[in-house]
């Protein structure tokens, strides 16, 4: 029922998207290897692995396919072949330092991650940092590498320089609360919070504000800034808006007046019909919910799938439709199978 986020891969990957698309400047004479990450945008990573193999048999590439090969094994969770391929691509370098080379550090340095290697991760951020010490996104991710080990201290220290390097990007500040919260460091990472909105308040807008006073849990503040800030701010806005109104037990007028009022504007957006169908979840309005997140999967350049997909598998679960809800994880599994908690509800489906 919970909004299931893709954790730190998700993260890595928002960081690196234009890796999937780029270092690939003979691409247009390389179709097989074309098609392959073309079938990685399309999340099939098992015909983006054939294709692959085509544009070996074609002599294409060595280095580009060897890097496709690696995000291709992540997309299907085998993270230590992903590991070995990005290692391959690495190896066959000219010796010069390229673009391409921190692109794929920063993949191998993801899949140490999900393998649960995590000094090894913490390496190849520090072979990032020495080459490039004001890169943001390597301190960022080391913190998360450390914090895996249970390095608080350390891990604090890059997320430290990370703010130091960028004051007023908020973003940034708010995932660092959310990993810290999310490790059992919540009092900490509010902590960086209130220093923000002490410190820098005057740089933020009313969103900005909004926003963190939601997290801090000062849900009337949030909501009063938020509402503010929802005709100039977006849809991000009236997400944020909404979830204040929930955090308050309001989800009748979440419901009406903020998510339903957005999308009344006829400006689809995938985040607002997952929310919206969660808040119908906790309503016990399951067709509405199942409808909500439907509603959501069709929206083109949808980043949320998987997201999507869990949730409408349990809309269908309280539904009662029991072996529609199993066929749908049957196949969710197929394309996430390292995702425990979908495991544990097919454990559950499969005696219904």
């Amino acid at each position: 029922m919970k909004n299931k986020k893709s954790g730190l891969l998700k993260i890595l990957l928002s960081v690196l998207l234009v890796a999937v698309l780029s270092g690939c400047g003979n691409r247009g004479s390389a179709s097989a290897l074309t098609e392959g990450m073309q079938y990685i945008e399309a999340m099939d990573y098992n015909a983006a692995m054939n294709s692959f193999a085509a544009a070996q048999a074609n002599g294409e590439n060595p280095r580009l396919i060897a890097r496709g090969m690696g995000i291709a094994s992540m997309g299907l969770t085998d993270y230590e072949a992903a590991i070995e391929y990005f290692l391959t691509c690495l190896g066959l370098s000219n010796g010069m330092v390229e673009e391409m080379d921190y692109d794929v550090n920063y993949y191998l340095a993801a899949a140490y991650q999900k393998a649960e290697r995590y000094g090894e991760a913490e390496t190849v951020y520090d072979a990032i940092l020495a080459l490039r010490p004001g890169e943001t996104d390597a301190y960022y991710l080391r913190g998360n590498a450390r914090l895996s080990q249970g390095e608080y201290q350390t891990a604090k220290e890059d997320f430290d320089k990370v703010i130091s390097l960028e004051p007023t990007n908020f973003n940034r500040l708010i995932q660092v609360y959310e990993v810290l919260a999310a490790a059992g460091y919540k009092q900490m990472g509010q902590e960086y919070l209130e220093t923000a909105l002490a410190e820098r308040s005057d740089k933020m807008s009313a969103y900005d504000r909004g926003r963190i006073n939601y997290f801090l849990g000062n849900y009337e503040q949030a909501q009063v800034l938020l509402e503010q800030a929802k005709d100039s701010g977006g849809a991000e806005s009236y997400l944020y808006l909404g979830m204040a109104y929930e955090a308050t037990g309001d989800y009748n007028y979440a419901i009406t007046n903020v998510y339903n009022s957005f999308l009344s504007r006829g400006e689809g957006n995938a985040e607002i019909y997952n929310q919206l169908g969660l808040c119908y979840l906790k309503q016990g309005e399951y067709a509405s919910a199942l409808q909500s997140f439907q509603n959501a999967m069709q929206m083109e350049e949808n980043s949320m799938m998987q997201v999507l997909r869990f949730n409408e598998i349990v809309a269908y679960e309280y539904l009662g439709e029991y072996t529609q809800a199993a066929v749908l994880l049957d196949n969710y599994l197929k394309t996430y199978p390292d995702d425990a908690e979908a495991r544990r509800e097919y454990s559950f489906l499969s005696t219904r």
